[in-house]
């Protein structure tokens, strides 16, 4: 069986991909299919002094930087297919509301055609030979591809590889006499740094905006593989796929989301640092495909409380093991549903996606070591790590089967302020749950009670609490029951949401 995600984390509500909006990364190699000329790449302004600072009169003005690099950036236009259920109403990638076709083009009973729409990203040359980085959300669904330069010259282009978890491709324009720019590895950007970037928003192309770094290593992905830098220079859509530059006219990122209410900037732009985009595009380059390894667990960061509840130290930091794909390579090893993993191979972790990335860079066949406390006594384990399934292949698994309900279950029990009940077959029809889903149903909570304000919805199965299978009312209750005699605070629940599985603390009061 294989699961949908590595892990579950509950994403950054206003978050939106820049698929229409961001600006991108920089590359020094040369390319896979001609050996270019220094001639054509873009060389970085000198610095002077320390790695970062500006050179004289560098905040008066980005025009000599703008006039330096935009050559190397490039507008892309997409072309791409558009479902069209029957009824006529489709949706148009990347909008959050529905078209109608006019009256006679796509309605019931008539030969529809395939409808398409037009999408518009950045990029930028990063070898004199014409390849070309962007995201993977600009290109994913591209039926036709055309890149559009500085001088005007219109070029189709061709997708060369593309790598959903990093949202990064390379495309490429035949041709062998581009200007180019390259990624910078040596110098990291610090927060308050200066930052131009250069892209196609609102389709308008060749626009300069400029900020600073206002973060790094920011985790607004939870189903990706970066560490974004945040970035206050104005990125909305179609900047998606361009680059971030530092003073010196060296790319630093890939422009790949904004957060916004409006989808236009407020000043909150995310990019893919440059260390990660230049290992992932190289591959992409020499028509490598990525793996990644896999484990074929669940897992989420520890909520606030939940090492007290477990008995834990209050200090601990680690990944709570919310799942595990059965006869998948963590089951074999021995990880269970319950583990707090605090290390991997030897390493320390702060959380989930710490953890998530370390299993990734862990190469197909390679052993990775979790270090996990269970029943309060640590354990190390060993897993040998398999190539990652695609999103597709996790996207259609399934579970089948899987043990019934408790008979004889106690039914809308009040529990610590929520009234719970079996999963029943009415029960399960009534909140759609499918047979492989067990636990109690969560009915309703009591107003003011501690379960009212964690916000846990009606319909919501709790399935475990403490680390103990929730099968009914009655497992529930010992659970609390336990938890109270050893004096914790609060019990840990398990919980399975309409949005996904997640975990909280219930605070216990006190007597």
């Amino acid at each position: 069986m294989l699961k949908r995600k590595e892990f579950i984390l509950g994403a950054a509500a206003g978050l939106t991909l820049a698929a229409a909006a961001t600006a991108g990364g920089v590359i020094s190699w040369p390319g896979a299919h001609a050996e270019p000329q220094a001639v054509n790449r873009i060389s970085p302004v000198p610095a002077n002094g320390d790695s970062f600072t500006p050179p004289p009169g560098a905040p008066n003005s980005f025009a000599n930087i703008f006039d330096q690099v935009a050559p190397a950036v490039v507008q892309i236009d997409v072309t791409v297919k558009v479902d069209q259920p029957q009824g006529g109403v489709f949706q148009i990638p990347g909008l959050p509301f529905q078209f109608v076709p006019p009256q006679g083009r796509g309605g019931q009973g008539e030969d529809v055609e395939p409808q398409t729409t037009q999408g518009a990203g950045s990029g930028f040359f990063i070898s004199q030979d014409g390849f070309i980085v962007t995201n993977n959300h600009v290109v994913a669904d591209a039926t036709e591809i055309k890149v559009k330069m500085s001088d005007g010259r219109e070029l189709p282009a061709r997708l060369i590889g593309r790598d959903p978890g990093t949202d990064l491709a390379v495309i490429k324009v035949e041709g062998d006499d581009f200007k180019y720019v390259s990624f910078e590895e040596t110098a990291e950007p610090r927060v308050g740094d200066w930052v131009i970037a250069v892209g196609n928003p609102f389709g308008l192309g060749g626009t300069a905006t400029a900020g600073i770094v206002s973060a790094k290593a920011r985790d607004i992905d939870p189903t990706g593989y970066n560490e974004y830098i945040q970035i206050d220079a104005a990125i909305n859509r179609g900047n998606s796929g361009g680059p971030t530059f530092d003073i010196h006219g060296r790319v630093i990122g890939v422009n790949s989301a904004i957060y916004s209410p409006t989808g236009s900037s407020v000043g909150i732009g995310f990019a893919i640092p440059a260390e990660v985009a230049k290992s992932v595009t190289s591959r992409l380059m020499q028509g490598q495909t990525i793996e990644r390894g896999y484990v074929g667990v669940a897992i989420q960061n520890l909520p606030d409380g939940a090492a007290e509840a477990l008995g834990l130290p209050a200090s601990i930091k680690g990944a709570y093991v919310g799942e595990v794909t059965a006869d998948g390579p963590a089951e074999r090893a021995g990880v269970q549903v319950g583990d707090v993993v605090i290390q991997v191979n030897g390493r320390d972790i702060d959380g989930s996606s710490e953890l998530r990335r370390m299993v990734a860079a862990t190469d197909v066949g390679q052993t990775v070591r979790f270090t996990v406390f269970r029943d309060g006594r640590r354990q190390e384990i060993a897993i040998r790590a398999v190539k990652r399934p695609s999103d597709e292949e996790l996207d259609s698994s399934t579970r089948e089967g899987g043990p019934s309900a408790t008979p004889g279950a106690t039914a809308n029990s009040t529990v610590e302020g929520m009234k719970v009940a079996s999963l029943t077959p009415a029960v399960r029809q009534r909140y759609g749950l499918p047979t492989d889903v067990e636990g109690v149903v969560v009915v309703e909570t009591v107003p003011g009670s501690k379960a009212a304000q964690l916000g846990i919805p009606a319909g919501a199965v709790i399935q475990r609490a403490n680390n103990q299978v929730v099968n009914s009312p009655a497992d529930l209750e010992r659970a609390i029951t336990a938890a109270r005699g050893a004096g914790r605070p609060g019990v840990l629940l398990m919980v399975r949401t309409p949005n996904g599985a997640t975990s909280v603390v219930l605070e216990l009061p006190k007597n």
